[in-house]
């Protein structure tokens, strides 16, 4: 296995434990419960969709499943935007976090783009 798509992995799986924390930490309103559940659904699926891209069996399967982790933090992208106009007591962490998944979102995009540029190399595929 190659020591980047390990370090991206525990980057996904640290950045769902913040997701974790932060729902945990939110109001105890309405809005905040929907928020918090749909928070934890997508900003916890990028982890284990990103394994299984690594565990992919061919190029074509390795992007779609890629895809499927860009489209999780995506999502969460957007829940966290609506915290941030509507929590404002948690902005600072609800901004760190959004910086991170925006980080995420575009190395996610890059390795989308480069593995659709064609036959670099097959270490994604280890």
């Amino acid at each position: 296995m190659n020591t980047q798509s390990i370090q991206l992995e525990d980057r996904l799986v640290e950045f769902a434990a913040l997701v974790l924390e932060l729902s945990a930490d939110l109001p105890d309103t309405l809005a905040c419960k929907h928020i918090s559940k749909q928070i934890v659904r997508s900003g916890t699926a990028a982890a284990p969709n990103y394994a299984e891209a690594r565990g992919a069996e061919s190029r074509a399967d390795f992007v779609h499943k890629l895809g499927i982790v860009l489209k999780e933090l995506n999502e969460t992208s957007v829940w966290l935007r609506i915290l941030l106009k509507n929590v404002a007591e948690k902005k600072e962490k609800i901004s760190a976090i959004l910086a991170e998944n925006t980080e995420l979102g575009r190395i996610i995009a890059a390795s989308i783009k480069t593995t659709k540029a064609g036959p670099r190399s097959q270490e994604a595929f280890k």
